[in-house]
């Protein structure tokens, strides 16, 4: 793999603007009211793209693969928070308070849509599959993660509550629901523009991320997170990564799945979506703006750390695969 595809994109470089943009101008007072009204009109726009994204056909497709699609529910719902809470003493130890906390709402979140779909591509997989399986995990999880962190976080000294996943119900999913019934309208609009609402995806992204830096800042993140921390939570998201794909290609095999299958279930069962859980963190810690930087820094993280694993594991499936098919051409 060349040094250039492993660079941070223009995406993660912009994701790091904006955190050194709020650490040195955070907004404060009324400036933050103002860009935190912004945010919550432009989260409701986004889930509301994301509804009129999603076509009814992908939704009932998704009963015909079930077993495959189970199978990457299990990992992005049931694997990934067991393995956070058994992490747990490790994190106590290496971690600050908000920064676990942090390592274990990226367990609750659903996987990722462009990047699964592609990297399954790359692989040589059931891309057919991986397009249904990452479309629906991004649906159930507008209603599951909410009610795993409502379990998880609270129970574990989270500032989440039950109020906040009836509010993320209500900002999220009524606005993807009002997009999915407005699809028979602008749909066609919305999949001519695609590239235009990436844009939207990330524009919405980075403004949470500013707002969210700016009070963290202002309530002394920096000042109170040490580096060795930080390294801590790398090197968690690291841990986390490393136990998911090998037990999501080991449960592949074992359950008796192709190889394109398999190559379906470890990327969609391993990746953590930034575009859902940078809003949702920002409407299920509304009440603790001051620690949400913190708590979405190792989703940051993460978000980095998959696509650059997720890039040297495709490549090393696709040579695996060439190297089988020249095999069988010579015999």
């Amino acid at each position: 793999m060349s040094p250039r595809r492993v660079r941070p994109d223009k995406f993660t470089l912009a994701l790091l603007a904006t955190v050194a943009l709020a650490s040195l101008l955070p907004c404060r007072d009324g400036t933050a009211q103002v860009f935190d009204a912004i945010t919550d009109a432009a989260i409701a726009l986004l889930f509301f793209l994301h509804g009129a994204k999603l076509p009814r056909a992908a939704i009932m497709q998704g009963l015909t693969h079930w077993r495959l699609h189970l199978t990457v529910f299990a990992g992005t719902f049931v694997l990934f928070p067991l393995l956070g809470l058994a992490l747990r003493p490790l994190g106590q130890v290496l971690l600050t308070p908000e920064l676990y906390l942090g390592v274990l709402f990226v367990c609750t979140l659903p996987s990722t849509v462009q990047s699964s779909i592609a990297f399954t591509s790359i692989a040589g997989g059931n891309v057919s599959a991986a397009v249904v399986s990452a479309s629906m995990s991004n649906l159930i999880g507008i209603v599951l993660t909410p009610l795993l962190v409502g379990l998880l976080l609270a129970s574990h000294g989270g500032g989440a509550s039950w109020r906040g996943v009836l509010d993320i119900m209500l900002q999220l999913l009524l606005p993807f629901a009002l997009g999915h019934a407005a699809r028979r309208w602008i749909g066609g609009w919305v999949d001519r523009h695609k590239p235009l609402l990436g844009y939207t995806d990330q524009g919405t992204i980075l403004l949470v991320v500013y707002t969210a830096f700016s009070a963290a800042v202002v309530g002394g993140l920096w000042r109170d997170t040490p580096v060795s921390a930080l390294l801590a939570t790398l090197a968690m998201c690291a841990l986390l990564l490393a136990l998911v794909m090998p037990t999501l290609s080991w449960a592949a095999r074992r359950l008796g799945f192709s190889r394109e299958d398999e190559i379906t279930i470890v990327f969609c069962g391993s990746k953590k979506s930034m575009a859902s859980g940078i809003p949702m963190a920002k409407i299920l810690f509304a009440g603790q703006l001051g620690g949400l930087g913190a708590l979405v820094l190792p989703l940051m993280i993460f978000h980095q750390l998959q696509l650059m694993v997720c890039a040297v594991v495709a490549q090393r499936y696709a040579t695996r695969a060439a190297v089988t098919d020249d095999t069988l051409e010579a015999d």
